[in-house]
This record gives C-alpha cells, structure tokens and sequence, in this order.
C-alpha cells in the first residue's frame, strides 16, 4: 500500500513534466516557423468540431479547420490545425508559415508571439504547480505514514 502512495505522484509528475515538454516543443515549432519560416497560400479542405466534457461536467468544443498546400519544392502538404477562427470555412484560402524541413509543421495563425509566450508559459506554470503539489503529497505521506 505504501508503494501506491509514491506511485500514484510520480506518476502525476511524469504526466505534468511530459505534458510541459509537449507544450514547449509545439510553442517552438510555431514560433521557428513564424520567425524563420516561409509562407505559401493554402486552402481550407475541411472544417470541423471535437466536444468534450458533457454529463454532469462543462461541454467544451473545439474547432478544427484541416488545410493544405503546395511547398516550394511541389509536395503537398495537408494538416490539421486547432483552434482557428470560426470565420474561416471550407474553400477558403488562408496563409500558412512554415520551415522548408519540416512543412508537415505548419500554422495557419497569424504572428502573435506574444500571445504565444504568455499562454505556454502560463500552462508551464500551472504544471509545474501540479507537480509540486504531487511532491507534496508524497513528503506528506512518506513523513509520518498518515494521509494529510
């Protein structure tokens, strides 16, 4: 039984650190390929809706636009992006930023680097919290044996 109470936030550790890796990684793909990528015309091929939640917990709906493009050196590229603008619909033609290494990497959102920085650094920060109430949680328990 002790084993479970060290195993249980680890584990809630591994998630928040492995999560926080995630967010950086993907918050610097998109600021590489605002800052020294390209641009090219792609088209919006399809949009669509993902929810969440529901029961006796808040629905939440997530918009997706799917695009795709031609790069540079003639491959066509199509991603799927989240989180777009609710005017952009099927056919429309929209700008994509990305490195010419890597394409399948692509945003169509408009520079906001700021915007970007304050919401990475921030879902780092509330992990970093979660994990030290993890770490918490252990000392605690490890202290003296007892639940806190």
């Amino acid at each position: 039984m002790e084993a479970l109470f060290n195993l249980v936030p680890i584990l809630l550790i591994v998630f928040a650190v492995g999560a926080a890796v995630a967010l950086v990684r993907r918050s610097r793909r998109v600021n590489d390929a605002w800052t020294r990528g390209i641009t090219a015309q792609a088209r919006c091929v399809r949009t669509y809706t993902t929810t969440s939640g529901g029961g006796n917990n808040q629905v939440h709906t997530t918009l997706h636009h799917v695009y795709e493009f031609t790069t540079r050196d003639g491959r066509l590229i199509r991603f799927d992006e989240e989180d777009g603008p609710s005017t952009t619909v099927e056919g429309d033609i929209v700008t994509v930023h990305y490195l010419p290494e890597r394409p399948e990497y692509a945003t169509a959102k408009p520079p906001a680097r700021a915007k970007l920085a304050a919401t990475t650094c921030g879902a780092v920060l509330f992990l970093a919290v979660f994990a030290a109430f993890a770490v918490f949680l252990m000392i605690a328990w490890n202290s003296d044996g007892s639940m806190p």
